[in-house]
């Protein structure tokens, strides 16, 4: 009986990022093409901050990512997105008072916005933590490096949550 349910069942799924090739309608375009359609807004920062350096790796994560590294259709949709990031001491050596471990952390608001009708169809929060080790006052470039690790990790993980969640708006039709 199990058996015949999933049986009967099988030609209801598709994966998220098909390519809308089993659906018999063709009512659905391929989200791959809903995805290229959104246009990146570059992110305001100022120059010569960590949140500059940020601004360009998530956008460009979320671009190759809504891509797939090929490009970028008409766009129909403005993604505007804006960061703020932030480092948090965990541990914190007591003979020193030098931290020994710090958390990175970057939380991002976003907005999508249909061009045709210049309607705000998608707003929402990501953030991601991660944690770095110091490994003494003598090794400040790799600490430098842990931090600048903690925060390539972080604004992939904005950049994916971001997209996870624009494919989810386009699948349900908005």
């Amino acid at each position: 009986m199990a058996f015949a349910c999933a049986g009967l069942s099988a030609g209801c799924f598709q994966p998220l990022y098909g390519n809308g090739a089993t659906d018999p309608y063709g009512a659905a375009p391929p989200i791959r093409n809903a995805l290229a359609s959104v246009s990146v807004e570059e992110i305001d920062a100022p120059n010569g901050t960590p949140e500059a350096r940020l601004g360009v790796e998530v956008r460009n994560a979320l671009i190759f990512g809504l891509t797939g590294g090929s490009g970028q259709l008409a766009p129909a949709y403005k993604l505007k997105i804006s960061l703020k990031g932030n480092q948090q001491n965990v541990i914190v050596d007591i003979t020193t008072a030098r931290p020994d471990m710090q958390i990175y952390g970057i939380d991002a608001t976003y907005s999508l916005t249909e061009i045709s009708t210049g309607k705000v169809v998608l707003t929402g929060r990501a953030s991601a933590r991660q944690s770095f080790d110091i490994p003494g006052q003598q090794q400040r470039f790799a600490r430098a490096r842990g931090e600048r690790d903690a925060q390539n990790r972080s604004s992939t993980i904005i950049a994916e949550q971001i997209k996870s969640r624009l494919a989810s708006y386009f699948v349900s039709g908005g």
